[in-house]
């Protein structure tokens, strides 16, 4: 599935991944390939991706690698999934 991570100000993130964990109002949760269609809300937490990720330059910086996984810290966001296309919009 595709992934973009968009701040108000740039795309921090788009490529292909197999999965993701977010930080929904209700606790963390992951997204693999074919997930049904979703609209949710995120608190504060990370956005994880597998340590495999590749991270274009310019936004290595802005994850951190935590136990096997690269975190993006976020204070909050929308998710939306379909069609295998998710979108984070973060504050």
């Amino acid at each position: 599935m595709h992934l973009e991570i968009v701040t108000p100000e740039q795309v921090l993130f788009s490529n292909e991944i197999d999965v993701v964990n977010v930080p929904g109002i209700n606790g963390e949760f992951q997204i693999l390939n074919n997930h049904a269609a979703v609209v949710s809300v995120l608190q504060k937490g990370y956005i994880k991706l597998d340590q495999n990720t590749q991270l274009k330059d310019g936004v290595k910086d802005k994850f951190q690698k935590i136990n096997d996984k690269l975190c993006f810290p976020v204070d909050g966001g929308v998710i939306e999934l379909k069609d295998n296309k998710v979108i984070i919009l973060v504050d």
